[in-house]
């Protein structure tokens, strides 16, 4: 998702409500069909609940197949909402909701780590037909294991995933999902989940048609490569992503002498810790593959000697 621009394949339309400024409008309705629409407020702006209200009034909302919420205030503004709370008391105005991304705020709004969620458990229920799911941010973020049989994509955008949130999910029952990202991210932030807390997923016993996965954003990305390197859903993925993460020539050794991964479509590894030899390791291994090894870091070394390594978003 390009902030503004596009989602689930069609461009996005922001709704714009009738507190705002005249010329910024757009016409009323708005076209639902062939677009994504996106609703949000702004900082000292009107009330988001408000503005989702309106929304629903504006726009023919049965034809709403994808719908994108930014801002929706935080616990410091006296009108914060719960946008999860919002989607389900109004569920039954969109039956023909397929994709939702909650949470496309960028870091001028709202660092990504600032971002207030609820509980995302009732979402599941409330939307049975929703095939795409993406989510920024997860501080307070909740979810009990779930059971839905339409969702194919889920993406948690995070500088710090909780690790009850990966629990939740790997004990979760999504049998069409095929494509899963998560940010894991730092302990900072509250990114405490472990490998233990990912088994489910890596040894295959959930998810069966899984053919993507993104483990990224990690600053314990060696140890989830190592754990990688003998998991039973690697042999039926098409695609690998350990992107943006703290990797280092420790965890690239572990993938290089685990199971064969010459039948992926692609490896990603971009914003790294590889030195040039393991990068030309990697590449001369999986000839067939598509290898992303961009932004490769250079460890940053304190004053003391300690030697520190970043991932690529936290904060």
């Amino acid at each position: 998702m390009t902030h503004g621009i596009g989602f689930a394949g069609l461009p996005v339309i922001q709704f714009v409500p009738t507190s705002a400024d005249e010329p910024g409008r757009a016409a009323d309705p708005l076209p639902a069909a062939g677009h994504a629409l996106r609703v949000s407020t702004e900082f000292d702006g009107p009330a988001f609940a408000d503005v989702f209200t309106e929304f629903t009034e504006a726009v023919e909302t049965a034809e709403v197949a994808a719908l994108v919420l930014g801002y929706w205030g935080a616990s410091y503004d006296n009108d914060a909402a719960d946008p999860v709370k919002l989607l389900v008391e109004a569920a039954d105005r969109f039956p023909n909701l397929r994709s939702l991304f909650i949470g496309d705020i960028e870091g001028e709004e709202q660092e990504i780590s600032w971002i207030e969620h609820g509980d995302l458990t009732p979402l599941f229920a409330a939307y049975p037909e929703l095939t795409r799911l993406e989510v920024r941010g997860a501080s307070g973020l909740r979810l009990d294991p779930v059971a839905h049989n339409a969702l194919r994509e889920l993406r948690m955008e995070s500088g710090g995933l909780p690790g009850a949130v990966v629990r939740g999910l790997a004990a979760s029952d999504l049998p069409a999902l095929e494509h899963l990202d998560l940010w894991l991210g730092t302990g900072n932030y509250g990114g405490d989940a472990t490998v233990a807390d990912l088994a489910p997923i890596l040894g295959g016993e959930r998810f069966p048609a899984l053919r993507h996965l993104g483990l990224e954003d990690s600053e314990i990305a060696d140890e989830i490569a190592a754990a990688v390197a003998g998991a039973g859903v690697v042999a039926r993925l098409e695609s690998l992503s350990l992107a943006l993460g703290a990797l280092t020539d420790d965890g690239a050794e572990a993938l290089l002498a685990g199971q064969p991964l010459t039948h992926l479509k692609k490896l990603d590894l971009h914003h790294h810790y590889l030195s040039e030899e393991m990068m030309a390791r990697v590449r001369a291994a999986l000839p067939g593959v598509e290898v992303d090894l961009d932004e490769r870091e250079e460890p940053y070394v304190f004053d003391d000697g300690e030697v520190a390594r970043f991932i690529a978003v936290s904060e």
